[in-house]
């Protein structure tokens, strides 16, 4: 998607012919999914060559700090999947919350198709994976086979341009939302092991802080920054996994604009009479223009606007980087047909689309929901096979739930089962869906 730029009088400067195509590259909807893939082909090629045991040894490299008697003391991957995640999760809670004050989670009817999918294409690949995997050791990996990669989804269906139908877009998207929100509330009950119950009041103190700043009018985004990260620090340090914490200030964020349109277009008349009247000199000049500057700013909700600024960042930073650290597989035959990559190709590949058409179908049945329009049970399937490319989140909760005697068969599992449902929920999809015109 195109962004032409806000003040296009402006006078083109030099620097521009260089940023101008990097901007058009990541307002690219597919862009964030080709950067994560080729993250993910660099971890495993470096993860299988002379160099594997260099690269590897990278993500342990140890980083800390102390303050007084407080010291943190973690590997860099730690750092990673805790701190830079955190900022992923983050945006997340933004993503739901929109969804649910303005989205397609606002109306139940339009809701319930997504919801009711998402929850068999949760509950039947977790199933699926206890059934094989009950009573062994890799049994507590029951969480890994029911999230959903939006961005991966996103990029297979921009491949296809506008031959997808909104409608399966928007049910794919509303579904991956949905998912997350289950993969939320796994790793916050299923892989917390023990509570400080202190550590953890700090964090809701905090929390707390920042909604009385809120309903007090405070705006200034460094305050927040600092309480975000002393939030962070709370639930790290409580046991709950620390991430949560970035969940929640997502969802407590402010999704109405403190200014009103119609304000805006009124400060800017003024600006404009001022302009040409008397008293125009340099300090009515900086009042005024402030005045537009702040109602302008005020006009974009916090969520909208954190959501937009947070998200190139997400996508083509954060996302890239813990698939470096995470994707790292050396890869064997054998890690391949253990029990634990099984269960999760079993999961993922068959679970999602199992899951998803299966209940879709019995709430369609029920009269509960109906599909949307352009949206038949065929393609319905093709992008059930599409949901089961779980790899961010998948990678994630393998990193909580199993011991590294476990991780790299485990990792094996997601890498082949998120490919292998990518490319058939594509090949369906392309057969299935008229010809551009």
């Amino acid at each position: 998607m195109a962004h032409e730029s806000p003040l296009p009088g402006l006078p083109e400067q030099p620097v521009h012919r260089l940023t101008a195509p990097i901007a058009r590259f990541l307002h690219v909807e597919a862009a964030g999914g080709v950067v994560l893939l080729a993250a993910t082909l660099v971890a495993l090629v470096l993860a299988n060559s002379p160099l594997s045991e260099r690269f590897l040894a990278i993500w342990e490299t140890r980083v800390g700090f102390a303050i007084g008697g407080f010291a943190m003391d973690h590997s860099l991957k730690h750092w990673i999947n805790d701190g830079l995640m955190a900022v992923f999760f983050f945006v997340i809670g933004l993503e739901v919350k929109r969804e649910v004050v303005l989205g397609e989670l606002r109306e139940i009817k339009a809701a319930a198709l997504p919801i009711v999918a998402a929850l068999g294409g949760m509950i039947v690949p977790a199933a699926i994976y206890l059934a094989l995997q009950k009573g062994q050791p890799g049994e507590s990996g029951w969480g890994i086979t029911m999230a959903t990669d939006i961005a991966f989804v996103v990029g297979c269906m921009a491949v296809l341009g506008n031959r997808v139908p909104r409608s399966l877009r928007v049910l794919l998207l509303t579904l991956a939302i949905v998912d997350d929100i289950g993969a939320i509330l796994v790793i916050a009950i299923g892989y917390t092991d023990s509570l400080s119950m202190v550590w953890l009041m700090r964090g809701f103190v905090g929390i707390a802080i920042v909604l009385l700043l809120g309903r007090i009018g405070v705006r200034n985004l460094g305050v927040y920054t600092v309480l975000g990260v002393l939030i962070w620090l709370a639930f790290h340090e409580s046991g709950v996994h620390a991430t949560i914490a970035g969940v929640i200030l997502g969802l407590i964020t402010p999704a109405r604009s403190a200014v009103s349109h119609d304000l805006v277009t009124d400060t800017v008349d003024r600006a404009r009479a001022l302009m040409g009247g008397e008293g125009w000199n340099a300090a009515s000049r900086y009042a005024v223009m402030r005045g537009v500057e702040e109602a302008s700013r005020e006009s974009l909700s916090p969520l909208e606007r954190l959501e937009n600024s947070l998200h190139p960042w997400v996508s083509f930073l954060i996302m890239p980087v813990f698939a470096l650290a995470n994707a790292g597989v050396v890869m064997s035959t054998e890690a391949l047909g253990d029990d634990v990559a099984l269960a999760i190709i079993a999961g993922l590949l068959l679970g999602k689309p199992i899951g998803i058409v299966g209940f879709s179908w019995v709430a369609t049945r029920m009269r509960l929901a109906q599909l949307p329009e352009g949206v038949s049970w065929p393609i319905l399937t093709a992008g059930g096979f599409l949901a089961g490319i779980g790899f961010t989140m998948a990678l994630f909760i393998s990193s909580l739930a199993l011991d590294e005697t476990l991780l790299d068969t485990a990792k094996m599992g997601v890498l082949v089962a998120s490919a292998a449902a990518a490319t058939i929920g594509m090949f369906m999809l392309v057969r299935l869906l008229p010809k551009r015109s």
